[in-house]
């Protein structure tokens, strides 16, 4: 009798022991679930600077760069928009050589063998492009508003100029300045406006929006820039990312530049870059090699073969 007592009470003992250490337990786990984290640094501070500021900044930056010679990647992307172009490709090496006002010159090449995909050049009034592998050589003026039904000739080089170099602000245009926000950043915007298309006057309702500038907060660095044609419509949203010391300028790493009404999207990432360096006119000249199709944009008739069709 006396063992099963002594039993029953270690066994009584033993319950008691078990129910307040897995009280403990649990008390310990809802404890750690319940703390919050520490933030793993202090937050950035928002920087601050008036609309004079940031148009002065802006400025600087887009009179600071003349030219440039530049080592690249590309990636091109638009539905079925490029699949004659890059066939398979997805991330295309290459080359671009670019001199105010509007000269510019932009060489893709295939991975590893370094054969050319494209060459296009752009003197501000015609571009051209030469498709080794479709034998094509397509010219058009840069001004023409109607899309090409054939995407690949939506891929004009005079869209980068916009995006490469920068139109300086002049003093006497419409600018206003707000806040915005985007998931956490923070950002300045300027909108730079302009009389309406057509109108020859500046009257309150006659102005549309030519541009709008953000700069990142955080280093009021620019971070991106949306231009607009006439009517309100988007024609280029160009981000900026990896602000980086080349030498004496400070340029972007990476340009990532849409055309909504062009169907197609272009990332170019930079490798190596030269600026403000005298580039001979020649290297600005392409010209079509002999026995390729010659496809003028907007011209619905089928391409002759001519031999050379420019001086």
């Amino acid at each position: 009798m006396l063992v099963t007592r002594r039993k029953r009470r270690l066994e009584k003992l033993f319950l008691v022991v078990s129910i307040a250490v897995a009280a403990t337990l649990n008390w310990g786990c809802a404890g750690t679930q319940s703390k919050a984290k520490r933030p793993s640094g202090p937050p950035v501070p928002l920087l601050t600077a008036t609309k004079q500021d940031l148009i002065a900044r802006y400025n600087s930056q887009a009179e600071a760069i003349t030219s440039l010679n530049a080592g690249v990647t590309m990636t091109l992307t638009a539905g079925s928009a490029y699949t004659g172009l890059i066939k398979q490709y997805h991330e295309i090496s290459g080359y671009i050589l670019a001199q105010k006002p509007a000269s510019i010159r932009v060489i893709g090449q295939a991975p590893v063998v370094g054969t050319n995909i494209f060459d296009m050049e752009s003197d501000g009034e015609m571009f051209h492009i030469f498709v080794p592998s479709q034998n094509k050589f397509i010219s058009g003026p840069t001004n023409m508003a109607r899309p090409s039904a054939k995407p690949i000739e939506n891929l004009r080089p005079q869209h980068l100029i916009g995006a490469i170099f920068w139109r300086p602000i002049p003093a006497q245009d419409l600018v206003l300045l707000e806040e915005a926000s985007e998931g956490a950043s923070h950002y300045y915007v300027i909108t730079e406006a302009r009389p309406a298309s057509g109108t020859g006057s500046a009257a309150a309702s006659d102005w549309e929006i030519a541009r709008k500038i953000w700069f990142d907060r955080s280093h009021l660095s620019v971070t991106r820039i949306e231009t607009y044609e006439a009517g309100g419509k988007l024609g280029s949203d160009i981000r900026y990312t990896g602000w980086d010391t080349f030498g004496t300028e400070k340029y972007p790493r990476q340009i990532a530049l849409e055309r909504p009404g062009d169907d197609y999207q272009l990332q170019i990432g930079i490798t190596k870059i030269a600026f403000n360096e005298a580039i001979a006119a020649d290297r600005f000249v392409l010209r079509q090699p002999a026995g390729t199709e010659l496809v003028n944009v907007g011209d619905e008739s089928q391409g002759t073969k001519p031999q050379e069709q420019r001086p």
